[in-house]
């Protein structure tokens, strides 16, 4: 199991309390932005491209606390950026923490190793790092060499710490099924407690746009490939719903008041990948928003492909504990999580013998020195 006890506990309770009070709309997870500069340029990321007098403000960490108190979720997700180079994110921890909050702070880990003594190990903490694939695809999709080599070092020492370490993995159309599950092999040989996978968006600001997933019947397979017939030692801090949603085995629509962000320019409209403009306060987004605009029901253009996590993966929660079936569904899919599919490993076997025969085709030939 990728999510302990406690934290599936605070959830369910908190998720109940809102069914109780019937409300409609609640926010499970807080994405509070302190900053948008980063020590990476990775080519699917859009939020270095804001101009460099933006890129050097951040937040105080009483404006960070004041979205958290306002927001009142019972997860608190701190991406960027990168969070390491916020000058206080020691302190914005420290305090969240002590209002029992479970913090995700989300890392591409080049500075991790050395920033270690910061933190005190906690259950309300986790390191989420970012991890694309395995050394060469995920080098390549944050374009730099040498990165992922850097990222591991620092989750062996954060694990040998007595932190709580997941991975975060954002998968491109390009992505090879078995290439995918190796990485997942290497992410549990590390002894991350849990992964988190979701296919990428095609969001205006990201340079790279020819590489994201944009065909969901396409994206379907992917993920049916990927999951099915999974090993007994992966484990995925994430909700099981939500997987077999990605495998095509279930339909969500986007609640994207389920992940609200709040950044440098206020509570984001509607989602953290779609901009539509920003409000000055939490109940505004909420309450003023014309949610009906969003989601694949609405016919919006830019919501028809997505499928991303901090859209659905609320979907997927509230579900859960909504009706009988919902919650036997996940009992079901957190007993039975094999997903045995002889079609999907056939589809494997068959690619990874095309992708051979490719690599085979591109070998130079061997020329006799005699």
């Amino acid at each position: 199991m990728g999510v302990p006890i406690s934290q599936m506990w605070t959830v369910a309770t908190y998720v109940l309390r809102q069914k109780l009070a019937r409300r409609k709309r609640y926010p499970l997870v807080l994405m509070l932005e302190p900053l948008f500069r980063c020590n990476l340029a990775c080519a699917g990321c859009g939020k270095i491209q804001y101009p460099a007098h933006i890129l050097k403000q951040h937040l105080t960490v009483e404006q960070c606390l004041k979205a958290v108190d306002e927001c009142g979720a019972p997860m608190v997700s701190i991406p960027g950026g990168e969070p390491l180079m916020y000058p206080d994110i020691a302190e914005l921890v420290k305090e969240l923490v002590a209002r029992r909050k479970y913090v995700y702070l989300c890392t591409n880990a080049i500075l991790l190793k050395d920033r270690l003594a910061d933190f005190t190990p906690s259950k309300y903490l986790t390191f989420s790092v970012h991890m694309d694939g395995t050394q060469e695809h995920h080098d390549f999709a944050v374009c730099r060499e040498g990165v992922y080599d850097v990222a591991a070092k620092a989750i062996r020492a954060a694990v040998a710490g007595g932190f709580r370490v997941t991975t975060n993995t954002t998968l491109f159309d390009n992505a090879d099924p078995n290439e995918v599950r190796q990485f997942f092999d290497e992410m549990s040989d590390l002894g991350v407690e849990g992964m988190m996978v979701s296919p990428g968006y095609a969001y205006p600001k990201a340079p790279d746009q020819a590489s994201f997933m944009r065909e969901r019947q396409r994206t379907h397979e992917q993920f049916e490939m990927i999951f099915s017939n999974r090993k007994g030692r992966w484990k995925f801090n994430q909700s099981p719903l939500f997987l077999e949603y990605l495998m095509g085995q279930r339909d969500f629509e986007c609640t994207p008041w389920g992940n609200p962000t709040f950044n440098l320019f206020g509570w984001q409209k509607p989602c953290y990948l779609l901009q539509d403009g920003y409000v000055d306060s939490f109940d505004e987004l909420l309450n003023e928003t014309d949610w009906s605009k969003y989601g694949r029901e609405s016919g919006n253009p830019a919501c028809q492909q997505c499928m991303v996590h901090s859209g659905h993966e609320p979907s997927a929660v509230d579900h859960t504990f909504t009706s009988f079936s919902g919650m036997w569904g996940t009992v079901k899919a957190m007993l039975f999580n094999k997903y045995a599919n002889p079609a999907a490993q056939q589809k494997m076997d068959k690619l990874k013998e095309e992708r051979k025969n490719e690599s085979d085709g591109l070998a130079l030939p061997v020329v006799d020195a005699a």
